[in-house]
């Protein structure tokens, strides 16, 4: 099981959840994949702007770090997802609607309430439609802590000197590979500053891969299935 190192000090971003969620929905919710979608859809939503705001079925699909947390495989993944998303709407969490658009048939989503319900009856009217091309994808963002957070946790106490040398590598080197450097470091157990800076200097002096930007696979995944999922699910 992976480890959680504890919420950082400081001010952190929150996710509004009405209390009706806890004393009419938590109690009676007794499905994981459901619980993980219904409190995911809380997050999601709040991440989408204008007026009328909905999910849609591959905006889940696309969120690689949601997905991995409901099933080992995409197929099984993917299967938790459709059961889970149907939970919530038998249960009258979200309130579903699919439409005909120039992709094909899409899948929405919405919150059971006002402006869900008022959003619904404005499709089945025809006073609006969503347009596809305003959709930017939604994923969950591994909040990273900041290097003196992630040196206590790993390393040890900070000293006036260590703080200064910390400081240094902030403006030298990607948090990222910090992170990745102490890791190392703590697998190794070699917790000292002096073994993760000398792996960071090798890396800047040698190179280091780091793959595709998160923003460039960001846009790949813009209005498309994932590949692990192509088979699973027809847009």
């Amino acid at each position: 099981m992976k480890g959680f190192p504890g919420f950082p000090a400081g001010k952190l971003r929150l996710t509004a959840i009405p209390n009706l969620f806890f004393s009419d929905l938590l109690p009676d919710i007794d499905n994981l994949s459901e619980m993980k979608i219904t409190l995911y859809a809380f997050w999601a939503l709040t991440q989408k702007e204008g007026q009328v705001r909905y999910l849609r079925f591959v905006d889940f699909l696309n969120d690689s770090e949601f997905m991995k947390g409901l099933g080992p495989t995409p197929t099984l993944a993917a299967e938790a997802l459709s059961d889970g998303l149907e939970r919530a709407i038998a249960r009258g969490t979200f309130l579903h609607i699919d439409i005909e658009s120039a992709d094909g048939k899409m899948d929405l989503y919405f919150l059971n309430s006002e402006k869900g319900r008022s959003a619904i009856e404005g499709i089945t009217r025809g006073e609006w439609r969503p347009n596809p091309d305003d959709d930017e994808p939604i994923t969950l963002m591994v909040e990273r802590p900041n290097v003196f957070v992630l040196y206590e946790q790993n390393i040890g106490s900070l000293t006036p000197l260590i703080a200064d040398q910390l400081r240094d590598a902030e403006q030298t080197y990607p948090l990222a590979w910090i992170e990745e450097a102490i890791t190392i470091a703590v697998e190794n157990n070699s917790r000292k500053w002096r073994y993760v800076h000398s792996i960071l200097e090798r890396w800047r002096q040698e190179g280091k891969k780091d793959g595709v930007s998160r923003r460039d696979s960001q846009t790949e995944l813009r209005h498309q299935v994932p590949d692990e999922y192509q088979d699973i699910v027809k847009q």
